[in-house]
């Protein structure tokens, strides 16, 4: 009788491999990076490029990694290769600590929700989002 440990360390036979578990395995090696969390966030989208429409989303990730973000959008203006803003996570809250990061876009599917998949690669952190407040001693002198 085989130990769990003598079967944890074994590597799976590849004789015997029906057409069908060959036909399950991907064909191309993954290109991530980086570990995908299936976490939800709520972030700030916008364009980065002035020339571009402007538009503000206000989105709930559905996976994150270090160098990337994945999640669904109605807004049709997303096109691969546009530069954007993402402020993540995203609150209002005066005394959150918003991070805005500079972003673009690699992936966009359409869904059969009418909604599209974007997919997003991080290229640098711009920095800390610094809350907005006016309580009267600002202006005083």
């Amino acid at each position: 009788m085989e130990t769990q440990q003598s079967v944890m360390g074994k590597t799976p036979s590849t004789t015997g491999t029906s057409a069908s578990t060959a036909a399950t395995t991907p064909k191309t090696a993954e290109r991530r990076g980086s570990r995908r969390c299936k976490i939800t966030q709520l972030m700030r989208i916008r364009p980065s490029d002035p020339e571009k429409e402007h538009f503000e989303d206000l989105r709930g990730t559905l996976s994150v990694s270090r160098s990337g973000v994945f999640f669904q959008s109605s807004e049709p203006l997303y096109e691969i290769g546009m530069r954007l803003f993402v402020t993540l996570p995203y609150s209002q809250d005066p005394m959150s600590m918003n991070r805005e990061y500079l972003a673009e876009v690699v992936r966009r599917d359409p869904l059969p929700t009418g909604m599209f998949g974007i997919g997003l690669k991080i290229l640098m952190e711009m920095g800390m989002q610094q809350p907005v407040m006016n309580d009267g001693w600002s202006t005083r002198r």
